[in-house]
């Protein structure tokens, strides 16, 4: 008989602890950190294209140290970063201070944010769905604090990990997206959560990854009903 799954009060420390031990490394691994001015200019090209070219209220979710938070202020918007790993936020404070930028970085739980209704205009997660026990309640909410017409902005991809690591040896069973999702599946997820105009396009550009993806990365852009 299958075991009954964990409960969010199992689940999310686990989750926090191992982002909390993994930190002070996190940006040393090719494909999270910016590794060079060619890798740092490619990853601003995607963000402008699917950010345009007026300044927005961002809310990073996910943010962890900060790399997508610091290049969206670099483009001009004025960000938010969330993340539930305290050590997460250390480094991308400390990074955000060698800056001219003014991000504003607050722990929190993606799936319940601390923020009013229409608080931001584009949501953006890099890689976070699969770490969630309730994605399509964090969805529901990523629309909650996003004002009608705006939209979410998820880079993420499809792993299919071989073995699960550290803590989520324990808790993988727990994650209804642990291993990704192929384009087309999440696309059908946003449509079934209330999302319009949903579209991707792949992500597989060496240059953004450090060198060759390891998985099949892509962008995702949703639009929240008027």
């Amino acid at each position: 008989m299958t075991p009954p799954p964990h409960g969010d009060d199992t689940v999310k420390p686990l989750v926090q602890q191992h982002w909390n031990g993994r930190a002070a490394t996190f940006d040393e691994e090719r494909q999270h950190g910016i590794h060079s001015e060619e890798q740092h200019d490619r990853w601003l090209s995607v963000l402008r294209k699917w950010t345009g070219d007026d300044s927005h209220r961002i809310l990073d979710v996910g943010c962890g140290t900060g790399v997508i938070s610091l290049l969206l202020a670099e483009l001009g918007h004025d960000v938010v970063g969330v993340d539930v790993a305290r050590e997460m936020l250390k480094h991308a404070r400390s990074k955000a201070r060698q800056t001219e930028y003014s991000i504003a970085f607050q722990q929190g739980d993606a799936e319940r944010l601390a923020l009013p209704d229409d608080a931001a205009e584009l949501v953006t997660a890099r890689h976070l769905v699969w770490t969630l026990p309730n994605p399509t309640t964090a969805l529901q909410e990523w629309q909650r604090v996003v004002e009608p017409g705006g939209r979410v902005l998820l880079i993420e991809g499809y792993w299919n990990h071989d073995e699960p690591w550290d803590e989520y040896e324990a808790i993988h069973d727990d994650l209804p997206m642990y291993h990704g999702r192929p384009p087309d599946e999440l696309s059908d997820v946003l449509l079934q959560g209330g999302f319009s105009d949903v579209t991707h396009e792949p992500l597989m550009d060496a240059t953004l990854w450090g060198g060759e993806p390891y998985h099949d990365y892509y962008i995702m852009s949703g639009t929240v009903p008027r």
